[in-house]
This record gives C-alpha cells, sequence and structure tokens, in this order.
C-alpha cells in the first residue's frame, strides 16, 4: 500500500489538524497488512487499520497526541483481540504546513535517533528514485519510508453489464488498478462511477483497442458473442499484458476455432483466458467478481514477491 497524499491534503484542508495512523510493521495473526492506514481528527474519522479495539484505542489515542509517536501492540494480551498477534502503529500529526513540505515519490521520516537510514531503507529508497518503485511501506529501526503513489496496473473492462457493474464494484475501492470501462451508451453505466473508474463510450466498443495501453490487461464483457470475437481479434493485433474473455468452455472452443481462421496462432490464442474468475465459485455476478479480482490480486502477489526476491 502506499502514502495516499491527495486523502491527506482534502482532510487536512477540510478538518485542520489531522493525525494519520499506519501499521508500520506486523507480526502473528493481525487484522491488516503494512500500510493499512487511516487519518483521524477531532469529531470523525476515514479509512481503517482493521477495526475493533485496536482501531478504537488508537484514534482515541491519536486525538490526544501533540508529537508523533511509535506503539508496539500486543492485540491478545494489550487489546483483547483474538487474533493473537502484534502490531507497530506510526501516529503522525499533520497540519497544511506539514503537508506542503511533503514530496513525491515517497515520503521518509526518522522516527528515531539513528542519524543515518538503515541499509534496507537507503536500498529501498534507491529503487524510488531508479523508478523501480518499492512494493510498499519499509519500516526498519524506526525509519519509515513509504511510496506517494504505486503505479495502478491499467485495466480496460469492456462491458457495463451486471458482470462489469460487479467486478468495478470489487475493485474501484481496492486502488490498484487504472480503470478503463467501455460500452456503447451512456445508459450502460449506472448514474454514478467509483472514484478513478473512466468511463469510454463507443458505437463500436472494438474500434477503441488501439488506444489502450500496450500493457494494458483487459476484460471482455460484453452483451454481444460477435462484439466479444471482434475484441479478441483485435486484441491479438494490438498487443496486451493479458487478457480474460467471459463464457464457457464451449464458447471459448467456438471461438478458438473462428480466431483461428482469422490468422492468429494457437500460441497467441492461448495467451487469452476463457473462462475468467473461479467457475467453482458459481455464476453470479459477484461470485465472478470475486473470483476474477482474487486471480488479478494473486497475480499482483507473485509479481511483486519476484521482484522483491529479485532485488
Amino acid at each position: 500500500m502506499s502514502f495516499d497524499l491527495q486523502a491527506l491534503r482534502d482532510a487536512v484542508t477540510e478538518h485542520g489538524r489531522v493525525i494519520r495512523v499506519v501499521i508500520a510493521e506486523v507480526a502473528g495473526s493481525v487484522p491488516r497488512e503494512p500500510g493499512a492506514a487511516m487519518l483521524v481528527w477531532s469529531g470523525g474519522q476515514s479509512g481503517t487499520i482493521g477495526g475493533g479495539a485496536l482501531e478504537f484505542e488508537a484514534a482515541e489515542r491519536a486525538r490526544g497526541l501533540t508529537v508523533d509517536r511509535v506503539d508496539r501492540v500486543p492485540l491478545g494480551p494489550g487489546l483483547g483481540q483474538c487474533c493473537g498477534g502484534a502490531v507497530v502503529l506510526v501516529s503522525e500529526i499533520y497540519d497544511s504546513a506539514r503537508v506542503a513540505a511533503l514530496t513525491e515519490p515517497y515520503v521518509l521520516r526518522n522516527l528515531g535517533r539513528a542519524a543515518e537510514p538503515p541499509l534496507v531503507i537507503q536500498r529501498r529508497l534507491q529503487q524510488v528514485r531508479n523508478a523501480r518503485q518499492a512494493s510498499g511501506l519499509t519500516f526498519a529501526e524506526n525509519w519509515l519510508l513509504e511510496p506517494v503513489s504505486v503505479p495502478r496496473r491499467p485495466l480496460w473492462i469492456f462491458g457495463a453489464g451486471h458482470v462489469g457493474r460487479a467486478i468495478i464494484s470489487v475493485l474501484a475501492p481496492l486502488d490498484l488498478f487504472d480503470l478503463t470501462w467501455i460500452d456503447t451508451a451512456p445508459d450502460r453505466f449506472p448514474e454514478t462511477l467509483a472514484p478513478g473508474v473512466t468511463q469510454l463510450i463507443a458505437a463500436n466498443p472494438a474500434d477503441l483497442v488501439n488506444y489502450a495501453p500496450a500493457d494494458a490487461e483487459h476484460l471482455i464483457l460484453t452483451y454481444s458473442h460477435a462484439l466479444d470475437l471482434e475484441l479478441c481479434h483485435r486484441l491479438l493485433g494490438h498487443g496486451f499484458a493479458a487478457a480474460g474473455l467471459i463464457g464457457s468452455r464451449t464458447k471459448w472452443a467456438r471461438f478458438r476455432k473462428r480466431l483461428r481462421d482469422l490468422g492468429h496462432t494457437e500460441t497467441q490464442i492461448a495467451r487469452i483466458r476463457c473462462p475468467i474468475g473461479r467457475p467453482d465459485l458459481g455464476k453470479h455476478p459477484q461470485a465472478i467478481a470475486i473470483g476474477v479480482a482474487a486471480d488479478l490480486l494473486e497475480h499482483k502477489a507473485r509479481t511483486e514477491a519476484k521482484r522483491d526476491r529479485v532485488s
């Protein structure tokens, strides 16, 4: 997860003094991961570090702070939570002057006495500076480094029907994807779009394929088998990072034959995944969305783990 600088700016503008509480380190079973954060102010808060007694007490403590603070909190004996693990919470006080001093693409803080950052922080900092984005928060010897913005994966979703809407509802709050949502008419979409979703309308959505980034991922979920096939054909000619098509194995068998007839090789065609998601979860739109989201998140986790091993 990353430091949401815009959300902090907005909160400080609206509420004045704001305390940001972030999970910097975890051990054992805990409700949230490092990087999970909440903003706290007098009379309110946003975001979550996992709820329950941990969040309640952290918010109450934050409202009384006069200086930044690092707390090591055992969840079992300390709070009576059943998780049984422990977390390190960093609570920092922000006002307009301090927010204005923050810079991108990272926020680096010394919360202890060590004059120089430890080696692990220096290495992560170099990755950020070299545009090799660190995968998330790094905390060591009371030094805290957070990328301000983790590059979001471009994901194009063709189709604003029930499944498209369900997938958007699951993916948009994660803030991991640069979502482009395409269909044939405005009334195909909900009245209000989730923040961060770009709406594109075209009489023939396949004509928009040429405008997609080469590293984009695609989900094809339209109301028309003919349009689905045309999208597959155009994407195979354009290039993509990954592509998935909603449908049965029977539908995909027909599509493979037609795509071969259009000149694509078996190796090229095999890059498109069909069915998408987890068929064992069922065919309800929300079940399909959960399966698709799980696949996308697992891919993200594998990619980050591989990058961390290399670095």
